[in-house]
């Protein structure tokens, strides 16, 4: 197959400095040799230097400022490879590696993955390019790095082209779970879609919800940033403002934008809680400029720096506030650290990191601790060898110890633990002494099943390539002094929850929610949030839930509605309450008052009816119509009395049908019996021939009674039929269930009520014809009066029963039931108990005749009498006279003549006194 080689490109810098690159040996950090060998890239330096000359050569150059925490995870690195070699996981199969330094910069990390491209045991270091790479051998089987996202993204797609496995400890970013676009990508940490929800979920069990964001201008950081914004958002969090730091430390507009980023944060003085997802260098210049500003805030940091100690030990740190972080889940590296403790005894020939790290001792040993750290992070490669010379070496211990970010060291161990447990699967039927034994597509495929012990259990890559481990949540603490470095808590990445060891850490987590972060109060309980103009959603004022509505939660975006009708909810209500049910009960003292009148009206119609018991014979007994009358009279009387109590306590089917119903029949046939005695009132003592004519045709008692009470029953009867009254439950009222009667129809009702009213006006019409009868039969007076009152009540009633809600509603029904029942039982039989009781001279017949006799004798001037009759089985006798005063036969003087047959003329306007005692005694035989 044709192909094409190309060549590593290597150039000087300057011919005097050892550091420069004279050929791609040159290139390698550190290495040594193995039957299979593995890559690293990470970024020992954090920038690359870039001379100003011009016009720009594509040169690689040196790099500057060291990195002890990165530096550390290259010894790692070698010392878990070191660790395997000795053991017999490989069965004699030895590790080599090549470590490369990406110095943060994307060319100079490409420029490290060209060459893990070269062909294996090519003396050019040339990379063939071929239509397929499956039988291709490279140099290198699989890479441990990136240390940044950014840097692990371009690398990828390079090593995807042979599908070389990469294993990175360290970048985190979530882009690179795409397995379509980083097919040969796995990471040891998970990505950052859990941390960023790891984040937000901090930030809203502490109450935070508004805050700000600094990141690195890196695909690292947009991604972060990216990804913590669709977290805040899903879960309310509001980001007050944003702001991109150069991701380059060279570039001109770095310290710009710092001071820029400061000064927004101290203005931004309700944003207490800034979010950072950046490199550790470029926190430590930020944080220098915070601290000479006196920002105190709450600072949480992402994995890059949340174990920082470079960064912990700056000067007056404990004055920026409160730091916590999440870190990689760590384990026991205790190993390691006796490798440390062993490092100086090392040879340096293969591992020029090691050797620039021992300069830097020597260039900066007088120094104070944070003062010493600055010095190494600040010196460039070509001024270490100008600044070593004549330098006594010199090692400290405690340096790299303090340094160890424990998270970093443990990812990037089991980063080397699963490139070999994929190798010894590859070399359980292979001679893997033999580098083209496996190709790296081979492992790759063996790496996505692999299981790797790790303190006692099986991790392994997910479908994403991603070690779903957990976090520690990192809190600084200043502890005698100094700022510590702490765990807080655990984070389970898969249930998302915080594993708290103890209460006191479970205390510190909770004194984190002392400080508040929002745009707005919070909203209690009772309130909801109205969104103001602010684009922010974070940024509201509280108003009460309405009426009927409710919330139980802080910060709710809206209130609950208490959906059953049973329940509500008064303003600003944190529940809604079960409505209190309303009628009227027999305990209310409005219905008792109502039932001790109607009892005393029904003591009332017993005591009459006792009364006119034992007053059967007398002529006031007589002339109210006998005792049957009176007796369906007063338990008609006594029926409406009854109803009453229909009204009161819970409504019920069979009182709703009942009271209407008994209360209508028997006030109808009250006032039908009370019509057929007006009418025969007015017949006993009408002079008016043509009205005793009307009378006598329409008086017929027994069919009178019946036909009246029939159609109200037949009403009634329609009315349960097809209308019948049912229990309504009234929710006019918020608070409260009124139960009451609904009368199913108002047409009927009024029906009803029409009926008896028209009964009323006839009996009241009758009665008003006969009010100046004799004052012992002036019945009609009374009558008339009781009917007055009947429709002064009724007519009262209707617009206040309109008006009217609630539970009292049906007291309005029984006063007027009552004033009206009363009324007419009072005008009807009060008056002639009174005769009865007080005037027991005048219940005479005696009496009556004298009375009749002179209520005769006065009326004869204003009647004419043209025929009386007395209907009796023995006598009668008619008084025949001709038309009423005929003036010109029977009138002198204008006086009216009168002659009775078989008697002379009668001339004047009295009787003679045996015509108006036969006057008389009809009268009162006919009443």
């Amino acid at each position: 197959m044709a192909f094409v080689s190309f060549l590593i490109p290597c150039f000087v810098i300057s011919t005097d400095v050892a550091y420069s690159c004279q050929n791609a040996d040159d290139f390698v950090g550190a290495s040594a040799p193995g039957d299979i060998v593995i890559g690293g890239l990470f970024a020992v330096h954090s920038e690359m230097l870039h001379p100003e000359e011009d016009p720009i050569k594509p040169v690689i150059q040196n790099c500057a400022g060291f990195e002890i925490q990165v530096f550390l995870q290259t010894l790692a690195m070698i010392h878990a490879i070191e660790t395997i070699n000795n053991s017999t996981l490989l069965s004699g199969v030895t590790l080599g590696y090549e470590i490369y330094d990406t110095c943060a910069e994307v060319t100079k990390a490409m420029a490290s993955a060209l060459r893990f491209l070269s062909k294996s045991n090519s003396s050019e270091d040339a990379v063939e390019f071929k239509c397929n790479y499956s039988d291709y051998i490279p140099r290198i089987k699989a890479v441990t790095g990136a240390s940044y996202s950014e840097v692990s993204m371009a690398v990828s797609r390079l090593l995807a082209l042979q599908l070389i496995p990469q294993v990175s400890p360290a970048s985190s970013a979530e882009i690179l779970s795409d397995k379509i676009r980083f097919p040969s990508f796995f990471r040891t940490i998970p990505s950052d879609f859990h941390q960023t929800r790891a984040m937000t979920h901090l930030i809203c069990e502490s109450g935070w919800n508004w805050i700000g964001v600094i990141a690195t201008d890196d695909d690292n950081g947009r991604f972060a940033l990216e990804s913590f914004g669709v977290q805040a958002m899903a879960n309310n969090v509001c980001i007050a403002f944003k702001e991109m730091l150069p991701a380059y430390l060279s570039d001109s507009t770095f310290h710009t934008k710092v001071d820029h980023a400061v000064e927004k944060i101290v203005k931004e003085t309700r944003v207490n809680v800034i979010v950072v997802f950046m490199r550790q260098f470029h926190v430590l210049k930020l944080f220098k400029k915070a601290i000479e500003r006196n920002v105190n805030k709450i600072w949480i940091a992402s994995d890059n720096w949340s174990a920082a100690v470079k960064i912990s030990t700056i000067p007056n740190i404990r004055q920026l506030g409160t730091i916590v972080g999440f870190g990689f889940k760590s384990g026991d590296i205790s190993s390691f650290q006796d490798f440390l403790r062993n490092l100086p005894e090392k040879p340096t020939e293969n591992n020029k990191f090691l050797r620039e790290y021992i300069m830097l001792l020597s260039v900066c040993a007088h120094l104070e601790y944070h003062d010493f750290q600055t010095c190494i992070s600040s010196q460039s490669q070509d001024d270490l060898l100008e600044n070593a010379e004549n330098k006594h070496q010199i090692w400290r211990d405690d340096f790299l110890n303090a340094n160890i970010e424990p998270g970093f060291i443990h990812s990037t161990i089991l980063a080397v633990y699963a490139i070999a447990y994929a190798i010894k699967g590859q070399c359980k039927d292979r001679d893997c002494k033999d580098p083209s034994a496996f190709t790296p597509w081979e492992l790759l495929e063996e790496l996505k099943k692999v299981i790797v012990i790790d303190d006692d259990k099986e991790v392994k890559f997910n479908s994403n390539g991603d070690m779903s481990t957990n976090y520690d949540v990192l809190l600084w603490k200043e502890i005698d002094g100094h700022m510590q470095i702490t765990t807080m808590a655990e984070y389970d990445a898969e249930k998302g929850d915080f594993i708290f060891e103890d209460e006191e850490k479970k205390k510190d987590f909770l004194d984190l929610k002392k400080v508040q972060s929002t745009c707005s109060q919070h909203c209690r309980p009772g309130q909801v949030k109205k969104v103001t103009e602010s684009p922010h959603t974070c940024c509201y004022e509280c108003v009460y839930c309405p009426e009927n509505h409710y919330s139980n939660q802080t910060d709710m975006d809206y209130c609950y509605r208490c959906n059953n009708k049973t329940y509500w909810a008064p303003i600003n209500s944190t529940t809604c309450y079960r409505k209190t049910i309303y009628f009227l009960t027999w305990t209310d003292w409005f219905a008792i008052f109502l039932l001790l009148l109607s009892a005393f009206g029904v003591v009332l119609v017993l005591s009459i009816c006792v009364i006119f018991t034992k007053n059967l014979d007398t002529p006031v007994v007589k002339a109210s119509g006998g005792l049957t009358v009176c007796y369906i009279i007063l338990f008609s009387h006594f029926l409406i009395f009854l109803s009453t109590i229909f009204f009161i306590d819970v409504p019920t089917e069979f009182k709703c049908k009942t009271r209407q119903a008994l209360f209508g029949i028997s006030f109808t046939l009250c006032i039908s019996c009370i019509l057929i005695k007006s009418l025969k009132i007015l017949l006993a003592f009408s002079f008016d021939p043509k009205l005793q004519n009307f009378l006598k045709c329409v008086y017929k008692p027994i069919p009178t009674v019946v036909t009246c009470t029939g159609i109200q029953v037949i009403i009634c009867t329609f009315w349960l039929v097809f209308r019948t009254p049912f229990v309504n439950q009234n929710f006019s009222i918020p608070n409260a269930i009124i139960l009451e009667c609904n009368e199913g129809s108002i047409v009927a009702f009024g029906i009803m009520l029409g009926y008896i009213a028209a009964l009323a006006f006839i009996c009241f019409l009758f009665a008003f014809k006969g009010r100046k009868l004799p004052e012992n039969y002036n019945e009609a007076k009374f009558i008339t009066f009781g009917m007055l009152i009947y429709f002064i009540a009724w007519i009262v009633f209707i617009p206040v029963y309109a008006t009217t809600f609630g539970k009292y509603l049906p007291a309005v029904e029984i006063i007027v039931v009552l004033i009206s029942n009363y009324g007419i039982l009072c005008c009807t039989f009060l008056p002639k108990c009174y005769v009865i009781i007080y005037k027991q001279e005048t219940n005479t017949k005696s009496a009556f005749l004298k009375m009749v006799y002179t209520y005769s004798s006065k009326s004869a001037g204003s009647i004419a009498v043209s025929q009386v009759s007395l209907d009796s089985k023995s006598s009668s006798f008619r008084d025949t006279t001709a038309d009423s005063c005929k003036t010109e036969k029977n009138s002198v003087n204008g006086n009216c003549h009168f002659q009775v047959p078989g008697q002379p003329l009668i001339k004047g306007n009295v009787l003679p006194k045996n015509v108006a005692r036969t006057v008389a005694r009809k009268r009162v035989s006919s009443i």
